[in-house]
């Protein structure tokens, strides 16, 4: 019944993606060029809803059953109104991220999912207490809003997710936990089925609809996967999300830097600095699903270390990520302190 439900799911996302797109011409739901964006002409956006249109066909085709389910799609329907009127409206940052606070809280208090505490590696646990419920929100919160940062190129948002999806689905089915591995699997299908029209060149963007829900899900998805486990897995959604999450904490220290406040827009996201080192639209994207990938990777090994090896492993990521970060200038190409004082030991040394 999954391989059928699944079949389905890519089927109505590929059947329904035009109509969507046709529907958001005809409401205005269009997404026009401007300095900050690279594509050139008016785009419809609103694809989101094909994804979550598909997604609904699967969830009751499949009828996964939790104790979460319930809140899980209240928190999508929110999620998915506050999208579509972004997408509709161009809404200010706060309302949008009051809808995204109040999809959180559905998931929290009327699923009553939260991370409770961690057991740490070297013995002990490390309770939330009272930071449990305001810890699990600002995860969701932060998730979400790192999905919607990278989706400034065609193709981008979708299939990082995919790849996201991919990875926290197999590992749920490694543990045994079959509703994690049906819903996320459910997506995926949805998402790749509307991929399909939205890689370069794109017939259609996913909008804050796709990016809101699909950073939404795959915050919820996680937190159910890995929820009061060790420190070890913790980490794995983590580094899952390595590229959104990296490029988000990239932007705020940016942002800092520059004295400029944190909702403001600029152009020098992970794609944007790729784009000005020369690499073309499609090899940005590419490249990225790679990146993505290896996090992907990184996280499967990673959950099948000892502790000291895991330990070393995330050192490793962290220093990777870092000289990469500076490397291509994602905090200003004046900002690069790690590559400063590599240089100002060789100086020394000659």
């Amino acid at each position: 019944m999954l391989y059928l439900t699944l079949i389905v799911c890519f089927a109505v996302s590929i059947l329904i993606t035009p109509l969507i797109k046709k529907f958001a011409f005809m409401i205005g739901a269009t997404d026009r060029p401007n300095q900050r964006k690279v594509h050139q002409s008016i785009m419809p956006r609103l694809g989101g809803l094909a994804i979550f249109i598909s997604f609904i066909v699967g969830i009751i085709l499949l009828r996964p059953e939790s104790q979460f389910s319930w809140a899980i799609l209240l928190g999508c329907l929110l999620i998915i109104i506050t999208g579509f009127c972004d997408d509709m409206f161009e809404l200010p940052a706060k309302y949008k991220l009051l809808g995204q606070f109040a999809a959180a809280c559905a998931v929290v208090f009327l699923g009553d999912l939260q991370m409770v505490f961690i057991n740490l590696p070297f013995g002990g646990q490390l309770q939330f207490g009272f930071l449990s419920i305001p810890f699990t929100i600002l995860w969701i919160v932060g998730i979400t809003n790192a999905i919607n940062l990278i989706d400034g190129l065609d193709g981008l948002a979708a299939g990082v997710s995919s790849i996201a999806l991919i990875t926290i689905s197999g590992m749920a089915i490694i543990q045994g936990n079959f509703y994690v591995a049906a819903v996320g699997l459910i997506v995926l299908a949805s998402t790749l089925g509307f991929l399909i029209y939205n890689f370069h060149p794109a017939k259609i963007f996913m909008g804050d609809t796709g990016a809101l829900f699909l950073g939404f899900i795959i915050s919820v998805l996680s937190l159910l996967g890995f929820k009061n486990v060790t420190f070890i897995s913790f980490v794995i959604p983590v580094i899952i999300l390595g590229v959104p999450i990296s490029d988000t904490i990239f932007a705020i220290i940016r942002r800092i830097i520059n004295k400029q406040p944190l909702s403001a827009p600029d152009k020098s996201h992970l794609h944007h600095c790729m784009l000005r080192m020369g690499y073309s639209h499609r090899q940005t994207v590419l490249l990225i699903y790679a990146m993505a990938a290896f996090f992907g990777l990184v996280a499967v090994i990673y959950s099948q270390a000892r502790i000291g090896g895991a330990l070393v492993l995330i050192g490793i990521i962290v220093l990777l990520i870092e000289i990469i970060a500076e490397k291509i200038g994602l905090m200003g190409h004046n900002n690069r302190p790690l590559l400063n004082i590599v240089r100002t030991l060789n100086k020394n040394r000659s």
